[in-house]
């Protein structure tokens, strides 16, 4: 594999991530209430856990039509039933939530789990805890830029005295507990803006790159700025971690998987689309055919096409870790099961193995 010049490259880490949404399945129709919802998460963490996959994470949604807002109590009920996998948000909306709050969470999260807690930080795509806790979207930025250095302040400190313009002033505050880990891992969430990669760079954060569709071409620019950034900010360059995060499904060949996953597909961004305020018409087959090209970001196929694209896109970024959301639509429980057989038995011991090189 090409080397990215001044970076050491090992085999990356492959895991899965899960908003939890709760869709319909397009061809029954019915949809499994939030308990059902949270028990297959759990389910599919255990069978990640027990097939080597390195991290899993559960994102934060506070909607009817998704079943995980309490992130840190599902991954503390998945610690105690895994092992070695790695646990995480993905991703706490760090505007709206109080980073002292939050890292107490997250540092307890760490003691029942031995060490495997981490974070991945982000603005948040949707909105709705804006109001539910009672903030202002149009302090969007200014609540994750205070809330971020708060978090990476506590993280360092015991104890801490601290301004800010949000959020009460701290005076010799004692932070307990404190976690295993010397400090907890925290990824900056970016979408695609230049100043969030830029943002992730200079706070010497990780930054986990959401790439959902289309070139990845495109993103190459951001993951540059992001360890420009960080080394000009001082920061290790073995330290600027890239994570890259996509929506997949895993068959035994690509016809297949294309063939099964398209009703799914189609079915979530058409819910998502109106949960978001947007009209448009429902994907068709054609679009779809175009989503799912070999030199896209969509990781739809057999283990072979998996595996090429994961590569692909390696010999972009260079990166450390890669996640797939495999469980979107109204998908059934069973193809997640066998999604996560597929992904950790053909695919990643693979793909481990070249990026070892």
């Amino acid at each position: 594999m090409r080397k990215e010049e001044g970076f050491k490259k090992q085999g990356i880490e492959i895991g899965l991530y899960t908003l939890g949404d709760m869709g319909s399945d397009p061809h029954t129709g019915k949809t499994i209430n939030a308990q059902q919802r949270i028990k297959e998460i759990i389910e599919a963490a255990k069978l990640a856990d027990e097939a080597g996959l390195d991290v899993f994470g559960v994102g934060e949604h506070h909607r009817l039509d998704y079943a995980t807002s309490a992130v840190p109590v599902v991954l503390a009920a998945i610690a105690q039933i895994t092992k070695r996998i790695k646990l995480t948000s993905a991703t706490t909306v760090l505007s709206t939530v109080d980073p002292v709050r939050l890292f107490e969470d997250f540092a307890t999260l760490d003691l029942l789990s031995d060490g495997r807690a981490e974070i991945i930080a982000g603005r948040g795509a949707f909105v709705e805890s804006f109001p539910l806790f009672g903030y202002d979207i149009n302090d969007y930025d200014a609540l994750f830029s205070e809330n971020i250095d708060l978090f990476l302040k506590l993280n360092e400190n015991r104890r801490i005295t601290w301004d800010g313009h949000f959020r009460p002033s701290l005076r010799n505050a004692e932070i307990a507990p404190r976690p295993l880990q010397n400090q907890i891992p925290i990824w900056v969430g970016v979408g695609g803006t230049p100043e969030s990669a830029a943002r992730a760079g200079k706070l010497g954060a990780g930054m986990a790159l959401a790439i959902l569709g289309g070139d990845p071409m495109r993103f190459k620019p951001l993951v540059d700025l992001y360890r420009k950034t960080g080394i000009e900010a001082g920061h290790d360059p073995e330290n600027l971690k890239v994570g890259v995060t996509g929506h997949g499904y895993i068959s035994k060949t690509t016809q297949q998987a294309k063939d099964e996953f398209y009703p799914y597909y189609s079915n979530y961004w058409s819910y998502v689309n109106h949960q978001r305020g947007m009209t448009s018409r429902r994907m068709s087959k054609a679009d779809f055919e175009q989503l799912t090209r070999q030199e896209t970001a969509l990781f739809v196929g057999s283990p072979q096409q998996i595996i090429e694209k994961i590569l692909r896109q390696y010999e972009l970024f260079g990166h450390q870790r890669f996640m797939a959301q495999i469980d979107i639509g109204g998908l059934p429980f069973r193809k997640v099961a066998e999604g996560i057989e597929l992904l950790a038995t053909e695919i990643a011991p693979i793909v481990r193995k070249e990026t070892s090189k």
